[in-house]
């Protein structure tokens, strides 16, 4: 028996941290080729080359796409997602895998799409369904959405709003969320561990501090970082452990004043391109809070009882659990916000509740059990169901 061609394709520290397991899974499974396309981010020396990462966990990547450009513009963007594209489709060409799968809904990821759809590769699409109002990404994980040919939702209310869009059923997956897998299958660093390897005392409170551009949003990402950075002031105790901005549009200029903020308080502040998987979970695991503006705030915090502060518009539309706390991205409101995090009642009242994504478990075992039963060469063929056929309901 012949093993089919599993492509994964990965841009991001974010989206591989999400994907390991499947991709430890796929590579170890006797039924199964695992290929692997780097892209975008994983590139870049200047988010951290983390296409290091990738090879340091044991895994050989077989094609790489470089594409961002030097601006970071929305036409930069643009063009970056232009050079993805054809990246891809010589990838495509050379590796003629019989199945993609991406994740989410960033630009490269659409490029991957696209590429796949002109070739007849049929696609598998992890968290479609989901709405980010404040982001293009938006835009970018519907087109995915269909043209991909099955589907791997993170809760039921998206495996709905999938077929909502013409969907099969059939085809249409509620599985979970991948990256919780990590929390019951990776050993994490202990918070001692962490805080040597930060260079921060050991028993520190601190914030894990994400913050991206809103690339729906006119006014810029300055405003909302700078308010971020006052508000912390009323917080002296707290020390702040600091991701780096992605690649969407203005993410330099974040950066950028992230690294004058950390020079100016060099004791208080640890500002990293990217933790890697074990540390940045490990850091959330043992944070204060999550603050800033990122998916993982709104997905994974949850599911270990971590408060979120979540900072605008760039995550409007996500189910929310009852451990997030929205702010505008002004002074007072992101103070309130850091407050009542801090609060032992609210947090008390956490526990025991079920976020709207779950809690750790299996969702790669259930994607691995779908994938060895498909028959990937009938799937390119299409379906789309009318909501009246499909009684109107999921």
């Amino acid at each position: 028996m012949n093993c089919s061609n599993i492509c994964i394709a990965t841009g991001t520290r974010a989206d591989y941290g999400l994907l390991y397991w499947l991709m430890h899974d796929l590579k170890n499974h006797p039924d199964f080729k695992l290929s692997i396309i780097a892209s975008a981010m994983h590139l870049a020396p200047e988010f951290g080359e983390t296409v290091n990462f990738i090879r340091q966990d044991g895994f050989e990547i077989d094609a790489l796409v470089r594409c961002l450009d030097e601006d970071d513009s929305d036409i930069g963007m643009g063009r970056a997602y232009m050079r993805a594209t054809n990246g891809f489709l010589d990838a495509f060409d050379k590796l003629k895998p019989d199945f993609l799968i991406v994740l989410g809904d960033r630009f490269e990821t659409l490029a991957a799409a696209t590429a796949a759809t002109f070739l007849h590769i049929p696609i598998g699409h992890i968290h479609g369904g989901e709405v980010t109002l404040g982001a293009i990404d938006e835009v970018f994980r519907h087109a995915i959405t269909k043209m991909a040919h099955l589907h791997f939702t993170a809760a039921e209310d998206y495996r709905r709003r999938v077929i909502q869009m013409g969907e099969a059923p059939e085809r249409s997956f509620n599985v979970g969320t991948v990256g919780l897998d990590n929390f019951t299958r990776l050993e994490l660093s202990s918070k001692a561990d962490l805080m040597a390897h930060l260079g921060l005392p050991a028993q520190s409170d601190y914030a894990l501090v994400t913050y991206h551009p809103a690339t729906m949003e006119s006014s810029g990402p300055q405003a909302g970082l700078e308010a971020l950075i006052e508000a912390f002031d009323a917080f002296p105790d707290l020390k702040l452990i600091i991701t780096k901005a992605n690649s969407d549009p203005g993410g330099r200029r974040i950066n950028e004043r992230l690294d004058a903020f950390m020079a100016a308080e060099p004791d208080r502040v640890r500002l990293v391109t990217s933790l890697g998987q074990l540390h940045y979970l490990a850091a959330m695991k043992a944070a204060s809070m999550v603050v800033g503006n990122s998916s993982s705030g709104i997905i994974e915090a949850p599911a270990i009882d971590v408060p979120t502060i979540n900072i605008g518009t760039r995550q409007e539309g996500r189910l929310r659990a009852d451990s997030i706390i929205d702010v505008n991205e002004d002074i007072a409101s992101i103070k309130a916000g850091i407050f009542q995090a801090l609060d032992p009642v609210f947090r008390a009242n956490l526990k025991g509740k079920k976020p709207p994504y779950g809690r750790p478990g299996n969702a790669t075992g259930q994607i691995i059990s779908i994938l060895e039963v498909t028959k990937f060469n009938q799937l390119v063929r299409k379906p789309f169901t009318d909501l009246v056929s499909f009684g109107q309901q999921g």
